[in-house]
């Protein structure tokens, strides 16, 4: 309640003469709040809170069933005339009371009253499960028998002593994740393979467990109790769940904020023990489930539960942290505010801020919220479409209805029955179509640069692709990689022992074949004729062989700049025939290679092209400007470099099969762009950039739903 009611309300007969007064289960905590005092209400019996400031509980602590509200407001008045509520404030505060079910009525009609409110506040909550269909929970069995037995142990976990302990755990565990770096990365890899999911999701339910618990115990070890436990679907898939609201009513702010933060705690504690199973045994199923775990910790906690804009644990600990209860509830009340205020010119309007610094605090939080609120739950539509196509399009669909249908609904019913804007409703009405006018004319009127960028590599218009014509193992790197060759250059020298062999025994055959050529001119004339056909084959062998040893020294075919990056990695390795193992590049001219998708090269051919230029990685805020551009108008399967695939690094997706990391996954087109040399920029074959395509300028909702359109068919074949 904020204070600033007006003294006399035209609804006060309405309140006047009832006779209330709290619920005889309701308790009261008295609480510091950024330095100010507050009064917190918690009715066990149906797990409610609510929050007062002292003035609002001095009145509502004198409610009892033999006197009026109107006898508690009088002698409220008479007894502090300068901070007793307005008769406006006593009626929203009843009002709030009253369907948090925290008011006792004595007569029947009031408890019909009540069970009709209760009625509503469930269908309030059914609601609101339904909104919310991606976090059901069903809640499955009461733990404060088992937190109560384990009493003993809860002090132990819950200590200084088992504090430092846990740091010396962690501390120990990353010792080991630090000296088995690479294993761990490595293994990463196959977190998604088919044959780990099992385990995957064994380790999630397990970990989440323990995450539960952790949350009970430390709130039982504050003096809070957790009387529900159960199973929340999120995104279909169940994990454990617990409500330790109670701990809403601690004092201490550092305590309400452990409790939140125990879940990642007891994670991390769990992660760094698995780190050990993990090092200390070998492959197998405990060795898997341990990185597992160890995995779901790190990445769970780090981005999920430790991120404060969606309402998990980061974001309860933020909210004690900054001692602002309710967060996000205030954050909308203040946006409200603002916007009833500043837009809407009602100037009763009162903010539930209490400074300048909490407003700043509650405008950001309130506005960043609700947009990754929005991005979140747009990548959770789209993983779960990926997998149940149908699923995903009911949950878009009840995504649309909870975000825009129902608030346009509210919005408009907001403005046309108000009584908050009775004074200002012309204002209101106008001052929203101006906005949602502007807003459109923004966004479907006005023209935008209309861009898109598509990766590509950079190449010579004349190179030569140098491969060894006989296969060996790599002796020497004649010439160094960027150096100047002209034509007949050796470049590296190859050691083949087989076919040194080979060619031995081949003119040992050949030397055996010419005697038995002479002793049959003088002895045997028959068979003079087989001996030719065997040394003509043997002479054939022989030649293919010699020509094989001269092609151990790899020489150039065109003078150049000769390039091998892997020149070095060479030496030692056993290279077959035809095996390419640098490139001869003639500088002067280059061109850059663009690989562009199926659907943005829809663009490209229907729309005009204003303006294309190319920037290569590694030279930022140089542009070059393109001489000319040719499209291929043929799809190709084939990348011009592995450095623009998954596997080198790239964009491009490539099929899995393909170990040269050239085989695209999908067809895909090739636009030619011929580049203006600049003096600033280092031009060298294979140098990777990007090209950006500026088309006709359009309005940004035809743009948007354009990709909207490419999305749904390259996903979904829609």
């Amino acid at each position: 309640m904020s204070g600033s009611g007006k003294t006399f309300s035209e609804s006060w007969h309405r309140v006047a003469d009832l006779r209330i007064s709290l619920r005889p289960t309701v308790r009261a905590r008295k609480q510091l709040f950024r330095g100010e005092t507050w009064y917190v209400l918690q009715d066990p019996f149906n797990n409610q809170f609510f929050r007062l400031r002292p003035e609002a509980y001095d009145f509502v602590s004198r409610l009892r069933p033999d006197r009026t509200v109107e006898d508690v407001w009088q002698e409220a008045l008479n007894r502090h005339p300068d901070e007793a509520p307005g008769q406006e404030d006593v009626i929203q505060l009843l009002t709030q009371l009253y369907f948090a079910n925290l008011l006792y009525f004595e007569t029947a009609a009031d408890s019909a009253k009540l069970f009709e409110r209760y009625k509503k506040r469930r269908q309030r909550e059914i609601q609101s499960k339904l909104l919310s269909i991606m976090f059901v929970r069903i809640p499955l069995f009461d733990p404060e028998y088992i937190l109560r037995r384990i009493g003993l142990l809860i002090k132990v976990l819950v200590s200084p002593a088992f504090a430092v302990i846990w740091i010396g755990v962690v501390l120990a565990a990353g010792k080991v994740v630090i000296d088995n770096f690479d294993a761990a990365t490595d293994q990463i890899q196959g977190i998604l393979a088919p044959d780990n999911l099992l385990l995957l999701y064994a380790g999630l339910v397990v970990i989440k467990s323990l995450h539960e618990f952790g949350h009970a115990m430390v709130c039982k070890r504050f003096g809070g109790e957790v009387h529900t436990m159960g199973v929340m679907l999120l995104v279909f898939t169940p994990l454990p769940y617990m409500d330790a609201t109670s701990s809403w009513a601690f004092r201490s702010r550092w305590q309400r904020a452990l409790v939140g933060g125990a879940g990642m705690i007891t994670e991390v504690f769990v992660a760094a023990l698995a780190t050990f199973v993990w090092a200390y045994t070998g492959p197998g199923t405990l060795h898997s489930l341990a990185y597992n775990m160890m995995f779901i910790a790190s990445v769970s906690t780090v981005l999920f539960n430790g991120n404060p804009l969606l309402r998990f644990d980061g974001y309860y600990i933020l909210s004690d942290l900054l001692d602002i209860p309710n967060l996000a509830t205030q954050a909308r009340g203040h946006l409200r505010h603002l916007a009833e205020r500043y837009l809407f010119g009602y100037r009763d309007s009162v903010s539930p801020t209490s400074s300048t610094k909490e407003a700043v605090w509650l405008s950001v939080f309130g506005v960043l919220s609700g947009i990754y609120r929005v991005v979140v739950f747009t990548g959770i539509i789209l993983f779960i479409a990926d997998k149940f196509l149908l699923a995903g399009l009911l949950m878009a669909l009840v995504c649309v209805i909870s975000w825009v249908v129902v608030p346009i609904f509210r919005f408009v019913s907001y403005l046309a029955s108000s009584p908050r804007l009775a004074r200002t409703r012309p204002r209101a009405i106008a001052v929203s179509c101006g906005l949602f006018g502007a807003l459109l004319v923004i966004l479907a009127v006005i023209p935008f640069p209309n861009r898109f960028r598509a990766p590509g590599v950079l190449e010579a218009k004349e190179y030569l692709r140098v491969v060894n014509d006989a296969p060996g193992y790599v002796e020497e790197v004649l010439v160094r990689s960027g150096s100047k060759v002209t034509k007949g250059t050796p470049l590296l020298r190859l050691s083949n022992r087989e076919l040194m062999l080979e060619i031995k025994a081949t003119k040992a055959q050949r030397a055996e074949t010419l005697a038995l050529r002479m002793r049959a001119v003088s002895q045997e004339v028959a068979d003079l004729a087989p001996i030719r056909k065997r040394l003509e084959a043997i002479e054939d062998k022989l030649a293919d062989l010699l020509k094989q040893e001269a092609a151990l020294v790899v020489t150039a075919r065109l003078s150049g700049t000769w390039v091998s990056p892997r020149g070095k990695e060479m030496v030692g390795v056993w290279i077959p025939r035809g095996s390419a193992v640098g490139q001869i590049v003639q500088d002067g001219a280059f061109r850059f290679t663009a690989v562009v998708s199926q659907d943005e090269a829809a663009d490209l051919f229907v729309d005009e092209i204003k303006k294309a230029e190319v920037r290569l990685f590694g030279q930022g805020g140089v542009n070059l400007a393109v001489d000319d551009l040719e499209f291929i108008p043929f799809q190709h399967e084939k990348l011009p470099s592995a450095a623009l695939g998954w596997l080198g690094g790239g964009e491009v997706a490539v099929s899995r099969t393909d170990e040269t990391g050239l085989q695209a996954a999908e067809p895909f087109f090739q636009i030619y762009a011929d580049l203006v040399l600049d003096p600033a920029v280092t031009f060298f074959h294979g140098r990777s950039g990007k090209i950006r395509f500026t088309l006709l300028p359009e309005p940004l909702l035809f743009q948007w739903g354009h990709q909207f359109l490419q999305l749904l068919q390259r996903r979904y074949q829609i």
